[in-house]
């Protein structure tokens, strides 16, 4: 039996919406900016698609989301999973319905008691990326947080702090199981709340929420976006908390560009976070969540160089950063997922990549398990597996991503 699933990758679902659209190979392939040759090789699962601008690039030759493509969400293979996919809902629910003037008929706990489940969401379920449990508690806490803005005066500015970092981690859990657009929705509440706070590290803060939303659905938009947002801060006081907000926006335009292809301004916009990086006293800033600074840039670094294709030049551009710095497990795992990605391109470092790969799932099993491009990775290296102990890790993994063999 051939190991590799066809249902599990990506080049299926390619050629299914293809042939749908009534398209040829062909005429797909040069709206993608490839060959037919190579187009093919994906379609029949010979060639993984494991960059952003690939995917993109498909999905917009066939007018399609990417998420469309890469199947997203994937079928829970657990529990977990299956509470993180029914967490999407109970957000949703609360995103659509909940306006930040609107009164909200819930009686709201102690204040003491929202602070601890508030610290216990921002401190531990996220940067675990613990989607399911999140999934328990956010929507709740949104409630009593608009319940306490409308009806605590002396508390309303600790209300809308709460609720920015609430509606943060909605948007973020709903990307990552992908639904989009719940993800857009709450990072627009995010907007609002940063506005009505006129704080401006909040409001950039927001910003990078929205870019972050934005994601494969619109590069140009998320590049275009994190510049403006930049300009519109230009000319405030470069706080802290403005520096690291605005650090982010720059990481976001880096992502933005290189999935466009764009290797150039790219790294511009990596310098420009490194070069606020590195006016930072702290190694990992913590306003937002956002775990700003010199460790995280560079792993942002890393998954930049994945993005284009650097194969083995990213193990030498990975020496020296020290994820296990950054207090999230979670930033921890898409480091080692991004490196152990490269890594499987070559065959002499596929036994290498696999323990990367492993090693990033067990830090955040929710947050890898559903990436579209680890998934792929995996499938390809089932393909390539024989019955020996790597065959079987890799079994292992495949069977835990939901991956048929």
């Amino acid at each position: 039996m051939d190991p590799f699933d066809e249902e599990a990758h990506i080049g299926r679902r390619i050629r299914e919406v293809r042939a749908f659209r009534g398209m040829t190979l062909k005429t797909t392939a040069e709206l993608a900016g490839m060959t037919p040759g190579h187009l093919s090789n994906i379609e029949r699962g010979r060639r993984r698609v494991d960059k952003r601008s690939t995917l993109e690039a498909l999905a917009a030759a066939l007018s399609v989301a990417p998420s469309e493509l890469a199947a997203t969400p994937f079928p829970p293979r657990d529990d977990a999973a299956a509470e993180a996919r029914a967490a999407v809902g109970m957000i949703e629910a609360v995103v659509a319905d909940l306006r930040l003037d609107d009164p909200v008929e819930v009686e709201p706990r102690a204040w003491t008691e929202i602070v601890a489940d508030l610290k216990h969401l921002n401190s531990d379920l996220r940067p675990r990326a613990d989607y399911a449990a999140q999934g328990l508690l956010v929507p709740g806490l949104i409630k009593e947080l608009h319940a306490v803005y409308y009806t605590d005066q002396a508390r309303r500015s600790d209300a809308l702090v709460g609720l920015a970092t609430c509606y943060h981690a909605a948007s973020m859990l709903a990307k990552s199981m992908g639904v989009p657009g719940i993800a857009q929705l709450a990072a627009d509440r995010s907007i609002t709340i940063a506005d009505r706070l006129g704080r401006p590290g909040w409001i950039a803060h927001a910003a990078w929420v929205r870019t972050q939303a934005i994601g494969g659905s619109g590069r140009k938009r998320q590049a275009a976006l994190a510049r403006r947002s930049i300009d519109a801060v230009d000319r405030e006081p470069m706080t802290p908390e403005l520096r690291q907000a605005v650090g982010q926006l720059h990481l976001n335009a880096a992502l933005a560009y290189a999935s466009m292809g764009q290797e150039s301004d790219a790294w511009t916009h990596y310098r420009e976070a490194e070069e606020l990086a590195e006016r930072q006293r702290e190694d990992v800033g913590q306003f937002g969540y956002m775990w700003f600074g010199r460790a995280n840039v560079r792993i942002w670094q890393v998954a930049l160089a994945t993005e284009f294709g650097y194969g083995g030049r990213v193990v030498e551009m990975a020496k020296g950063a020290r994820p296990e710095v950054v207090p999230s497990p979670a930033r921890q795992g898409e480091f080692y997922a991004d490196l152990g990605r490269s890594l499987a391109v070559d065959k002499r470092t596929r036994s290498q990549a696999i323990q990367l790969l492993r090693k990033a799932e067990n830090l955040a099993p929710q947050r890898v398990r559903n990436m579209p491009f680890v998934r792929e990775t995996i499938a390809d290296l089932v393909q390539r597996a024989q019955r020996d102990s790597v065959g079987r890790e890799l079994r292992g993994m495949a069977y835990r991503m939901g991956i048929t063999l």
